[in-house]
């Protein structure tokens, strides 16, 4: 029997160092030369749900309570819960262990194949962004986490900033998986002058935690 091999929308030139197989994705967990940062993580193989109720109040996906305010973001357990709108939520899995799969209550709807899913993290990262983007992330009015629904790099994105302060600031941003390509291309691009380079799950992983 042909196994079935997902394949990330998101390609990196740099050499892997060390990967894992998890649940037919090939995970890069370290790439050679990460350097210092700031660092572009994929992510794209992590789970994420969309989830659309009329009475979201009454519904605790993966035990947790939802944001009640839209552009309002939770980290819970290793899920990120983003508000989006009165009846939709989108959720993702970025270290709420391996075995997290989709509820099945009516109004899931599986986003990882569709979608990608990068992780934008440490020094300079906001700079970066200000080149792709009119996106405030450093706005004072906001306490992370916090959702944007909205344009980077002239493509329609969720992004969500999950640290806003020093030198361990970061942001997870996800879109249609057909803009993969030129997505990386443009972030890559213009963290150029800043030495962004690709890191695998495992410098994520780290950061996460020490949030």
């Amino acid at each position: 029997m042909k196994e079935i091999q997902r394949v990330s929308p998101v390609g990196f030139k740099s050499t892997p160092l060390k990967t894992e197989n998890r649940d037919n994705w090939e995970v890069i967990m370290e790439y050679s030369g990460e350097g210092k940062g700031p660092y572009l993580v994929d992510l794209s193989h992590r789970p994420r749900f969309d989830l659309q109720n009329s009475n979201l109040a009454a519904i605790s996906p993966f035990g947790m309570t939802l944001p009640e305010v839209p552009g309002v973001s939770l980290l819970e357990n290793g899920i990120l819960a983003n508000r989006m709108n009165g009846t939709q939520v989108s959720l993702f899995n970025l270290d709420g262990g391996d075995n997290i799969s989709m509820p099945d209550e009516y109004g899931f709807t599986d986003v990882t194949e569709s979608t990608l899913c990068v992780a934008l993290i440490g020094k300079d990262v906001f700079s970066i962004c200000e080149k792709l983007t009119a996106l405030d992330f450093m706005d004072t009015e906001r306490v992370t986490s916090f959702l944007f629904q909205g344009p980077f790099s002239h493509v329609p994105c969720q992004i969500v900033t999950l640290n806003k302060e020093g030198d361990n600031c970061g942001i997870i941003l996800t879109c249609s998986r057909g803009y993969g390509r030129d997505m990386i291309h443009s972030i890559l691009h213009a963290g150029k002058e800043f030495k962004w380079m690709p890191a695998g799950e495992s410098r994520f992983t780290n950061w996460i935690k020490s949030l």
